[in-house]
């Protein structure tokens, strides 16, 4: 059965390649509104999914769709039609000394595979960005999501078969193991598998698939407060990191502080706990917020405490002695996601742009931005944490490949 889906997959994405600029924005202005127009039936299978979950469960926000995040998702969707289309752009041209012109054009991988988890505005997501760039996709979402998932897949194929497209070109799998192991050995049916989730999915697809895979997804994230920084940012910062949405990969795990500004820590973290933030702090920083934070919300840091993404309201802080000790720590925890620095010191800053290895490296900015949507790319199909093809918020260009047209006028190789 998933074999036969998959290769109805294949055969559909062979007429995404002859399908206009202007029928691909139709069809994506045509779903976003019929998301809009269809929400009450999408939130009624929404609360489905959220009736067997426990809302303390880390996922149940992600999980969660409501009136203003299915307008977000919509919007979105519009934001991805109102691009440049990726397809067809000249990357670079060459003519040979015999008169053979040799051209570089981008063209799509053909067939994504996306396998994620209780995220249904995914679903939307990776169908709008892949449609754009001609791309046909393969979800697998998690059981979590199912009854979103396949709610918002009849939307997607509705408008697909007003248009004359074959809904096949997005395929919903079931929820179910057997489904994730046969996508990630689909060879030949497949060019390309992108997981999005925690760590130990990420791991075991990358463990499993013969199919190539770009890892996305798991974010541990640190902000350094440095000796110049400067307290009114790093509060607001730190904040909005920790607290803005707490389920997302760039939400901030750990706050490293320098031992000179030891004293600022309890106004660094002074919002917090408005939020019932969890601090998980190490012997100095423990010390300073004893009777400035509120005790059932302030813990000692452990091994543990470290290289954790929570998704949770918690935070870890660690304390050190300088910049490198603060490089050091990233180095050895850091997911290669998105790392933060707040100081005033242009020289400091640099260095850590420098040195920190991660796809996105901030200087006193909040790393709630790193999002698709947020850097200008309509959306996204995951945040990159890997150096090969792409890195950091992947979009349309990140989902073509390239290919090489070679015109001459009878040449032959001696």
């Amino acid at each position: 059965m998933i074999n036969e889906l998959l290769q109805q997959t294949l055969a559909a994405s062979r007429q995404l390649v002859m399908l206009d600029d202007v029928t691909i924005n139709r069809i994506l202005t045509d779903t976003a509104s019929a998301l809009l127009s269809h929400q009450t039936k999408v939130l009624t299978a929404n609360a489905e999914d959220l009736q067997r979950m426990d809302p303390a469960n880390p996922k149940y926000d992600r999980l969660k769709l409501t009136e203003e995040r299915l307008a977000g998702i919509a919007g979105d969707m519009k934001n991805v039609a109102s691009l440049p289309s990726p397809l067809g752009k000249l990357l670079s041209e060459t003519t040979r000394p015999n008169g053979m012109v040799i051209r570089k054009i981008t063209v799509p991988f053909g067939v994504i595979g996306v396998i994620y988890e209780a995220r249904p505005n995914v679903t939307f997501d990776v169908f709008s960005l892949c449609l754009k760039s001609g791309n046909a996709c393969v979800l697998k979402g998690g059981s979590d999501a199912d009854s979103t998932n396949r709610a918002l897949v009849a939307i997607i194929h509705n408008v697909l078969a007003k248009q004359g497209v074959n809904p096949a070109v997005c395929t919903l799998l079931p929820p179910d193991r057997e489904a994730t192991t046969e996508l990630l050995n689909a060879v030949g049916l497949v060019d390309l598998i992108i997981p999005r989730g925690s760590s130990s999915l990420i791991n075991f697809v990358r463990d499993h698939a013969r199919v190539p895979v770009i890892e996305t997804g798991a974010g541990i994230c640190h902000i350094y407060f440095d000796k110049d920084g400067d307290k009114e940012k790093g509060r607001e910062i730190v904040n909005n990191a920790k607290t803005r949405r707490v389920s997302v990969c760039n939400a901030l795990d750990c706050l490293i502080v320098h031992h000179d500004r030891l004293d600022d820590v309890t106004y660094l973290c002074g919002k917090l706990s408005d939020s019932n933030v969890v601090i998980y702090a190490d012997e100095p920083a423990f010390a300073v917020l004893s009777g400035h934070y509120p005790a059932a919300l302030l813990q000692p840091a452990t091994v543990d405490s470290f290289g954790t993404e929570f998704l949770d309201y918690k935070m870890a802080i660690r304390t050190v002695s300088s910049l490198d000790e603060a490089l050091q720590h990233i180095a050895r925890y850091s997911s290669k996601h998105s790392e933060s620095i707040v100081s005033e010191s242009t020289e400091t800053i640099r260095h850590f742009q420098q040195m920190v290895d991660a796809a996105c490296v901030y200087a006193n900015v909040s790393t709630a931005f790193t999002d698709g949507a947020q850097f200008g790319f309509g959306a996204e199909i995951g945040i990159s944490t890997q150096k090969l093809h792409a890195r950091g918020p992947m979009a349309l260009p990140e989902l073509t490949t390239y290919k090489y047209i070679i015109e001459g006028d009878g040449q032959i190789r001696k």
